[in-house]
């Protein structure tokens, strides 16, 4: 499952463990794409909370991480940002990613 964030509740929710949280919105085509391949990594990892944020409902966090372009994906381990990307990345990409910090 992936848990909607929003800027009252993400420092809460990403403090503890590996979390992976996508920076998106309505309007963006690579957003759109990358949202299926979150929900489908989401599905079989269990050592990762996926979750994700609408920038535009959302202002203040992505403004905290200088986001300047979307999809950014923030990795987090127990509350310290580990990998910040941006842009378009597929399933293998993100499991190597994440590996590192779950492995």
């Amino acid at each position: 499952m992936v848990e909607v964030l929003t800027d009252k509740n993400y420092e809460e929710e990403t403090k503890s463990g590996v979390v992976l949280t996508d920076f998106w919105a309505t309007w963006c085509g690579p957003c759109r794409m990358q949202s299926p391949v979150i929900e489908s990594l989401a599905e079989t990892n269990d050592k990762v909370k996926f979750s994700k944020m609408d920038v535009d409902a959302n202002p203040e966090t992505p403004a905290n991480f200088g986001i300047m372009a979307i999809p950014t994906l923030v990795v987090k381990k127990d509350g310290r940002v580990v990998e910040k990307i941006t842009g378009f990345h597929n399933k293998e990409q993100l499991e190597t990613i994440l590996a590192q910090y779950t492995d």
